[in-house]
């Protein structure tokens, strides 16, 4: 079994697709850990509603391309989520790779380990929340130590949103 990390990402009906995606994937892959959840700033593209964001700590027996075909891009579909040529648009769910393992690669045209997790808070912080200690496979720097150094302060907590939770109720909601 790898270790992977995943960024999840919503801003259009987030919660309830938050917590969709939570008991999806915890359904199709072993979950070993969600981070809190946060509430952040949109980047880029037009004016739309803030984001959340957690990570999920999985493990798995299936290689890069199959765990982005068959499971990510199958939760994205099922909450709806339309690829555009925006990378900043507005979305129902974003499942990405942001580690795997100790490999690094490309696949279909990004690079793993995600190099924004070295630049923003947003991936770092939610990502050093479950795995502390993990070693960045090209930097050698642990999680914690890269999302130390990132500004946070535009990220809010959400205590109301717990995907654990999710995963262990029936139902749309993780709300406490």
């Amino acid at each position: 079994m790898t270790r992977v990390l995943l960024l999840l990402g919503s801003n259009l009906d987030r919660e309830s697709n938050f917590c969709r995606a939570a008991q999806r994937l915890a359904e199709l892959v072993p979950v070993v850990a969600f981070s809190p959840v946060y509430e952040t700033e949109p980047m880029g593209g037009p004016a739309q509603p803030r984001f959340l964001n957690a990570a999920a700590l999985i493990e798995t027996d299936l290689e890069p391309q199959q765990l982005k075909d068959q499971v990510l891009r199958r939760i994205e579909g099922e909450l709806g989520r339309v690829r555009g040529p925006d990378k900043f648009a507005p979305r129902t769910i974003d499942l990405d790779i942001i580690l795997f393992g100790e490999r690094a690669f490309h696949l279909s045209g990004r690079q793993v380990p995600d190099p924004e997790l070295l630049r923003y808070a947003h991936i770092a912080r939610p990502a050093a929340d479950v795995a502390p200690d993990w070693l960045h496979p090209v930097t050698g720097e642990s999680l914690r130590t890269i999302a130390g150094r990132l500004p946070s302060q535009q990220m809010v907590p959400r205590p109301d949103i717990i995907l654990k939770a999710c995963t262990e109720q029936e139902g749309d909601s993780c709300h406490r």
